[in-house]
């Protein structure tokens, strides 16, 4: 991949990173929020509980993603970003616009999903 779309794509990465980062700071926020809520009622605890457990949810995916888009960045610094890392195939330009923290090609992707790789 030539220089000019591996900045392309470092800095599509990086944008991307910084929401996840502001997503998962507000959200860390937002929780701990609802638990200074000094409720009283059990219907209120109840839907602060699910409150609370819904964003942690958010926020464990929110930093799974940000996990992945670190690891693309990653096989920029190191050169092997866009080749898919179970076949070692170039990754197809239409799957990096879409998905740019991918790491397997679309075959590759199937049988991971499969259990196959």
């Amino acid at each position: 991949m030539d220089k000019k779309r591996l900045d392309y794509y470092r800095k599509k990465l990086v944008t991307r990173r910084e929401e996840l980062a502001r997503g998962i700071a507000r959200t860390e926020q937002e929780g701990r929020e609802a638990d200074e809520d000094p409720t009283v009622d059990l219907a209120d605890k109840a839907a602060n509980s699910y409150t609370k457990e819904f964003l942690f949810g958010q926020t464990h995916n929110d930093r799974s993603l940000l996990q992945l888009v670190d690891d693309a960045l990653v096989r920029i610094r190191e050169n092997s970003f866009g080749e898919c890392i179970a076949c070692h195939q170039e990754l197809q330009q239409k799957r990096l616009e879409a998905v740019p923290w991918t790491r397997y090609c679309i075959a590759c992707q199937e049988k991971k999903e499969q259990g196959l790789l």
